[in-house]
């Protein structure tokens, strides 16, 4: 199983570190292995309007069938939630 999903705002460390506390473990910089499941990380900066650019993450989501669809789904949900950036 595969998914590709991008999130604004953040940075790769940020994003290694919501991985790691959903039981992931860093194999390096950009890459993050749970018990069946991996994330590949890459960053690039995106312009927002003439003046204005953020950091948008990549995050290239795997698993193994036997993880489990309804598993694979939680665990990007989980992340999506933790990277949610609320405007105040």
């Amino acid at each position: 199983m595969e998914r590709t999903k991008e999130f604004r705002g953040i940075s790769v460390r940020l994003a290694r570190n919501y991985l790691e506390n959903l039981g992931g473990t860093a194999v390096d910089d950009t890459t993050v292995e749970g018990d069946g499941w991996r994330a590949d990380l890459s960053a690039e900066k995106v312009s927002i309007g003439p003046s204005l650019q953020l950091t948008e993450v990549t995050i290239a989501f795997e698993a193994d069938e036997a993880f489990g669809e309804g598993r694979f789904e939680e665990l990007i949900e989980d992340f999506s939630r933790k990277a949610m950036r609320a405007g105040g």
